[in-house]
């Protein structure tokens, strides 16, 4: 049976009952983890099934498609990532019109009562659903008392003193600072995809890129970035990426271009993860490509020095705090990373 599930109507079910979490889940952070453990502990507990549920596209997306916000997170990864929270089954349900004019209760009568069995469902705090966002926890436990579920508001999680939150995260993102945005995501950020072909200008201007898409998703970055590529060998590639739409050569969509140092394989086809160390530059628009290959040169460099910096204070934390190393990157030690930038430096 397939874990991974689109439609209201139709697929797997839940014959034995669920415990639901239902979320955006943008990002993945410590709030959205805790959700979703407690979700997989109390269907551990009952014996059922652990269902986690979302949106795509995401409400707002939908809502506002000229406008929409930015990601953190692309669909696949958001499945994956719940997932590998030992959720049982996910939903993401396809958020178009016929599922943002049905009413609080139809949801929670069709989707929750009769396709999952709910016995509990867990939100997180200022959840909304349903018709012009007409539920709330309140309206959740409300139908849970009809239906024979009960319904919980899980607390919300602070880091350094405040909430954590998917808009937190953008800001600290956008502000360059890639350690706040990791303690409040609880790990490196990060963009995952399948390696596309682009247009070989890379290659032809002597800094041939992986390419990823983002399927018409806004992303939450915009520049020129130091970063690391995992998914190509054991360890991680030092690497200089572009996140935007090109405007030198009048590019539309968005796109993640990453030029790994001391590489020349061929990459189209993998999964990769680029990891986000530090923000060089703004993207600009050169007046000749002569004036961008100049640029792409002092962005490498720098891009080197960082990462080999970044690299050796990664090392040293294995040394001295070595609980607190993310198992999520142990084929890519911090020890390993020191190594690789050094010959890449």
């Amino acid at each position: 049976m397939s874990r991974l599930f689109r439609d209201v109507e139709g697929g797997p079910r839940c014959p034995h009952g669920s415990v639901v979490c239902i979320g955006a889940f943008d990002g993945l952070h410590l709030g959205h983890r805790a959700l979703v453990r407690h979700t997989v502990a109390r269907a551990h507990a009952l014996g059922v099934r652990a269902v986690a549920l979302s949106f795509e596209p995401l409400p707002r997306e939908f809502f506002a498609p000229s406008a929409p916000p930015p990601r953190l997170l692309l669909p696949r990864a958001k499945a994956e990532g719940l997932l590998a929270l030992d959720a049982d089954q996910v939903g993401l349900l396809r958020f178009n019109a016929r599922l943002s004019g049905l009413d609080a209760e139809s949801f929670v009568r069709r989707v929750l009562v009769e396709r999952l069995g709910a016995r509990e469902v867990w939100v997180g705090p200022e959840f909304r659903f349903g018709k012009a966002r007409g539920g709330d926890i309140g309206v959740l436990r409300r139908l849970g008392e009809e239906c024979g579920f009960e319904a919980h508001e899980i607390e919300p999680v602070h880091h350094d003193g405040e909430r954590v939150s998917s808009t937190r995260i953008r800001a600290a993102l956008l502000a360059g600072d890639f350690a706040a945005a990791a303690g409040l995501l609880g790990r490196p950020y990060a963009i995952g995809g399948r390696v596309v072909r682009g247009q070989q200008l890379g290659r032809t201007l002597g800094f041939p890129t992986a390419n990823l898409r983002f399927g018409g998703k806004t992303p939450a970055l915009s520049g020129i970035y130091a970063t690391w590529v995992h998914g190509v060998g054991e360890r991680p590639r030092a690497s200089v990426s572009s996140l935007g739409t090109r405007p030198t050569v009048d590019g539309v969509e968005p796109l993640l271009e990453a030029h790994l140092f001391d590489f020349d394989g061929d990459l189209y086809g993998r999964r990769i993860e680029v990891e986000f160390v530090a923000h060089l530059r703004a993207e600009l628009k050169f007046p000749d490509l002569a004036s961008l290959t100049q640029q792409m040169h002092r962005d490498a460099a720098q891009a080197r020095e960082l990462l080999l910096l970044d690299a050796q204070r990664r090392s040293a934390q294995a040394h001295t705090d070595l609980p607190h190393h993310d198992p999520r990157r142990a084929s890519t030690s911090p020890a390993r990373a020191a190594d690789a930038a050094e010959k890449t430096a």
